[in-house]
């Protein structure tokens, strides 16, 4: 059996009394879209924080690929392959959506002290970020300042902008966030053609995720109740009782 691509090994997060993670341990198979499910504090977006570095676990440990990652900074995690992109939308405003991708590019090429006067002109950096931005169907809107686009726009600029540093692992928290039923049926069509990509999604729209998810994880209070296919997770009686049920009342 092939080794998952990301793997938590009994994390554990605590904030004072609180423990936000509990004694987690996680598994995303490579190629696979995997949603993480719960109710509001269960713990989701801690996880995504310890995922991508940006908070450190006090127990347990992260490997990506085979590596011990739980020490890492998030550069040295998105040089090995990974991205996330947040609940709240995090794009250069006033920059146009090709320099927003373009300044990505930069980035991950590992020359951002040039910053953006590059990449205003640079076609190595600008002619793959075009090319980022026809895929999430943003080419049209490639001159337009990020500010002028609509909230769902600027949530497709923010996948491209991750796109564009060649992940492996796609960490996306609540990518359908503040959006309306056209914009969220485009984003799951647009997140459905990233097959070729592995992904962690964090969402509350159950829609989305029982259209997407390859497998689910559903958290509860930090720990994992339940892992398994969208059917078996309906068909789960803790989870029913923890979470889903209160959608069937």
């Amino acid at each position: 059996m092939t080794a998952p691509l990301l793997r938590t090994l009994s994390l554990v997060k605590r904030f004072g009394g609180l423990i936000a993670t509990d004694q987690l341990s996680l598994e995303v198979a490579e190629g696979e879209i995997h949603a993480v499910i719960g109710p509001n504090g269960a713990g989701k977006t801690t996880l995504i924080a310890q995922l991508s570095g940006e908070l450190a676990p006090d127990e347990g440990r992260v490997q990506f690929a085979d590596t011990d990652i739980t020490g890492l900074p998030v550069h040295a995690r998105s040089a090995l392959g990974l991205a996330r992109s947040f609940q709240i939308t995090s794009v250069f405003r006033g920059f146009t959506a090709l320099d927003n991708v373009a300044l990505a590019v930069q980035a991950h090429a590992g020359h951002s002290f040039r910053f953006w006067r590059a990449a205003k002109r640079d076609p190595d950096l600008r002619e793959p970020a075009r090319a980022m931005l026809t895929r999430v169907g943003l080419g049209d809107r490639a001159d337009v300042p990020a500010r002028h686009l609509s909230h769902g726009e600027q949530r497709a600029l923010e996948l491209a902008m991750a796109l564009a540093t060649n992940p492996r692992l796609l960490l996306l928290d609540e990518p359908m966030a503040g959006m309306g039923p056209e914009d969220s049926a485009r984003m799951v069509a647009l997140l459905k053609d990233l097959r070729d990509r592995t992904i962690l999604l964090i969402e509350h729209d159950m829609d989305a995720v029982f259209a997407l998810a390859d497998r689910i994880t559903v958290l509860v209070y930090g720990r994992a109740i339940a892992t398994g296919t969208p059917a078996e997770i309906r068909a789960d009686r803790a989870v029913r009782q923890a979470y889903l049920g209160e959608l069937d009342a």
